[in-house]
């Protein structure tokens, strides 16, 4: 969402998105849905984008130790009337927003750029001494 030539979200966005991710989270810790893809594999919402008019959430969710991903997301997409319906409970909105389930990518692009700084050839242009500083200061010891 957050691409060229978009606003930054308002703090009523912020704020909607956040309450929403917390209906969502305690719906799932409290195991209400009784959906078979979602049993065994706690499912955390990572984040919730709601659209400029709030009729739309952006979920953003990760099975806990590397679950079943496809089958957690056609889970929760089964779900989404029920989800819907806790949202609305909970809230005081005009609109109970419609739920986009997606994937977090954010950990495997974390987990991506960790590796890539832990590669020797990177790790060399990153250290703030430069190559013959730091050749040097392990000669010295």
């Amino acid at each position: 969402m957050s691409g060229r030539g978009e606003k930054a979200p308002s703090q009523r966005q912020l704020r909607v998105g956040e309450e929403i991710r917390h209906v969502l989270a305690m719906t799932l810790e409290r195991g209400e849905l009784r959906d078979p893809g979602l049993q065994g594999a706690p499912i955390t919402v990572t984040e919730v984008r709601a659209t400029p008019d709030l009729r739309h959430a952006y979920v953003y969710v990760m099975p806990l130790g590397g679950g079943e991903c496809d089958a957690a997301l056609k889970a929760l997409g089964r779900a989404r009337p029920f989800l819907r319906r806790q949202i609305s409970k909970a809230l005081t909105l005009k609109y109970s927003p419609d739920l986009h389930f997606s994937l977090d990518e954010t950990f495997a692009e974390s987990d991506r750029i960790s590796a890539l700084l832990r590669d020797p050839h990177v790790a060399q242009d990153v250290d703030p001494r430069g190559p013959d500083e730091s050749d040097s200061d392990s000669a010295d010891e």
